[in-house]
């Protein structure tokens, strides 16, 4: 008796992946294979399977996905948690029975010429990281539309980790996202009458916040145009118009300054690593003597291999073009290369495995309208992508740090406390 269309798709996988399929399996006909009570993967098509032969790992996966040819039923979480293994390591295809795949392949009617990307993907252009690829790469990301990544984010409209100050860990996202600007401006010592450059100043949130709790003026810049936009309504209805300036601007053509502080939350990840001597330069060259720069960004726990950093991931194709992960260590040394010193880091992984989740909530919750907004394409690359962090960060596979910094004076003078007592926590 011939098997079914989910038992052979099933061993075609497997031996593409070079690992079990850890998941149910249902086929484009109805039949089903694998173990009961998991997710169920959903092949909806042959062209399904024609992205994984041509590509059998993440981005073969994240391809299907976003096109709809692939669909998750239950738990995307636990999709996600059991097949990590396989998303996050390319199969080596070299070795294949290519006999038996073709086989295999033509018995399931999928062969054929690889398909086209989803519209979704990104091919860059240009220099990478040079002003304009950068431009191009920041809009690719934010430039979504206002009101989708209100739906993500909340009314907070803050688009980085959000910090639960509280033991009793009740507080909701609004709560832990007002909680976080407020602990970096207490970081930053902000007093009135100083003046705040924010780098990458997204919706403005952290420049309202500092502006009016601490009665500062800020400078905020940003690559967005639909940002910008939003930020200096936000400034103007807040009444707060002649102390928040937010500005269209590359960090390389800052040409004021010096600055009492300088915030840069989220932002370094875009930088890229060859430019990140340059963009610690040009901040510690904004700052005046005693002040204290804020840098908050994500970490590599564990750099991938060179081999496997050559290989396009789903992040790069469709969400941070060009973004680049360091570790901790080599952040730290750029920034003391370039004259700041380190005066304290905070690691906040668990609080961005807990923000993640509550981004997917935000986003699951009102899917119809994501849908209409940013199309069924972009929608499903959120969800992947918001539902795959939270489970790095879990898994610690990558993290995220707050370093502060000073710039001393020229006598070694830091304007900073002795000891930590005082400290904002």
């Amino acid at each position: 008796m011939p098997s079914s269309t989910a038992v052979q798709l099933r061993g075609l996988l497997e031996t593409l992946l070079q690992a079990p399929l850890p998941v149910r399996l249902r086929a484009w006909d109805g039949s089903e294979t694998g173990p009961a009570g998991t997710p169920v993967l959903i092949i909806r098509n042959r062209r399904a399977l024609r992205r994984l032969v041509w590509r059998p790992d993440e981005l073969g996966l994240a391809r299907a996905y976003v096109s709809g040819d692939l669909e998750v039923e239950g738990d995307l979480f636990e999709a996600l948690r059991r097949l990590a293994t396989l998303i996050f390591r390319g199969a080596d295809v070299r070795g294949l029975p290519n006999r038996a795949v073709a086989a295999d392949l033509l018995r399931l009617g999928v062969l054929g010429p690889q398909p086209k990307p989803p519209p979704e993907e990104l091919a860059m252009r240009g220099t990478r990281h040079s002003p304009r690829r950068d431009r191009q790469a920041v809009s690719h990301h934010y430039d979504v539309g206002n009101t989708f990544y209100e739906i993500i984010l909340g009314p907070s409209m803050v688009y980085s980790c959000a910090y639960w100050a509280g033991d009793d860990g009740g507080s909701g996202l609004a709560d832990a996202q007002r909680d976080k600007l407020d602990l970096i401006c207490r970081k930053l010592d902000l007093k009135p009458g100083m003046r705040l450059l924010d780098v990458g100043c997204g919706w403005g949130s952290l420049a309202l916040h500092a502006a009016r709790e601490y009665g500062v003026d800020v400078v905020g810049i940003t690559l967005s145009i639909e940002q910008a936009d939003y930020a200096r309504k936000q400034v103007a209805e807040a009444g707060l118009t002649a102390h928040v300036e937010i500005r269209v601007q590359d960090y390389r053509d800052l040409g004021d300054g010096p600055f009492d502080a300088i915030s840069s939350v989220g932002m370094a990840e875009h930088v890229g690593t060859a430019p990140y001597a340059e963009y610690a330069a040009i901040l510690f060259e904004r700052l005046k003597p005693g002040g204290r720069l804020l840098n908050h960004q994500i970490s590599a726990l564990h750099p991938a291999p060179p081999a496997a950093r050559k290989r396009r991931s789903f992040i790069d194709a469709y969400v941070f073009p060009d973004g680049e992960l360091v570790p901790l260590g080599t952040t730290v040394t750029l920034l003391e290369q370039a004259g700041f010193e380190v005066r304290d880091v905070q690691a906040l992984r668990e609080h961005y495995a807990r923000t993640l989740r509550a981004w997917v909530a935000n986003l699951e919750s009102e899917w119809p309208a994501a849908v209409r907004l940013a199309g069924a394409g972009r929608a499903r690359v959120w969800r992947l992508y918001l539902a795959a962090s939270a489970l790095a960060f879990e898994q610690a596979r990558i993290g995220v740090n707050q370093v502060l910094c000073v710039k001393a004076h020229r006598d070694g003078g830091s304007d900073m406390p002795a000891t930590r007592s005082g400290w904002p926590a």
